[in-house]
């Protein structure tokens, strides 16, 4: 079977783009929103693309994915950050960009019909892990550079291929460092600053999570086993896995594939509840 790559995602890029808002003064500081037919208000997906955290990747690849959630019936907020390579991106203007646009959330539903007892985080590999760090911040240290005081309430979080465990990645020199890069330095230098970035470290959560890997994820499929375990180690088990027998990395964000609607399912499994 074959794979997609990195290189497959172009096409997926070429979709339609929603509506572009800013949620702050940096040009990239935005999201896009794409709205259902219908007076709604509508459930919410906070939605943060992946790109190893890294300024090469943008939120285009992610604009197919946005309309077939929005097709499904969701308001999609599919957001932007500023990434390690762009000034002010890493630690921690990586964090506190996406915090603020989930945290923008109920200033758009002033001007359009969002339901704010339904909004949930998604994101895919890079994003997955900042996904998860949004249904996670709540328990960050007041005492930390990325604590946000009254964060978005979300219902739940759907991660797919998250990057969860940041300490393997850095102890491995992963994408040229990029963790190290991210964060500011190893663990062994700033491990208060991985207690806050990391989700493994700050459960339970408290509200239902639900991580979706491929089988054939060479790179980062390990991850949500090890987040799985930790989890219920708390006893935390409002954590779910789904592994898709057919799929690799990129398949889950691609609305043509199989995998995507095992992907939709749980969104909409996800919102239900």
């Amino acid at each position: 079977m074959p794979l997609m790559t990195a290189q497959d995602l172009a096409p997926l890029s070429e979709a339609l783009a929603g509506l572009r808002i800013a949620y702050g003064p940096d040009p990239l500081q935005f999201g896009e929103l794409n709205l259902p037919p219908g007076d709604g208000p509508h459930p919410v997906v906070v939605n943060v693309h992946g790109g190893v955290w890294l300024a090469e990747y943008d939120l285009a690849h992610t604009r197919a994915q946005a309309l077939a959630l929005c097709a499904a019936g969701f308001a999609v907020w599919n957001v932007e950050y500023r990434r390690v390579g762009n000034e002010g991106g890493g630690w921690p203007g990586t964090f506190l960009d996406v915090a603020a646009a989930a945290d923008f959330v109920p200033r758009l539903a002033r001007d359009y019909p969002l339901d704010l007892t339904r909004v949930a985080a998604m994101g895919h590999s890079a994003g997955g892990h900042l996904a998860l760090w949004l249904g996670a911040r709540h328990r960050i240290h007041r005492d930390s550079d990325i604590h946000t005081a009254h964060p978005v309430t979300l219902c739940g979080v759907v991660a797919l291929a998250p990057a969860t465990d940041l300490v393997t990645l850095q102890s491995r020199g992963a994408y040229d460092r990029v963790v190290d890069r991210l964060i500011g330095g190893s663990p062994a230098v700033r491990p208060e600053r991985y207690d806050a970035a990391m989700p493994s470290r700050l459960l339970p959560l408290g509200i239902p999570q639900c991580l979706i890997v491929g089988r054939h994820d060479a790179d980062w499929g390990e991850f949500s086993s090890t987040y799985l375990a930790s989890a219920r180690s708390l006893d935390d088990h409002e954590v779910n896995l789904r592994v898709l027998d057919d799929a690799g990395h990129f398949e889950l964000i691609n609305p043509a594939t199989t995998a995507w609607r095992v992907v939709l399912e749980t969104a909409l499994e996800l919102i239900a509840r």
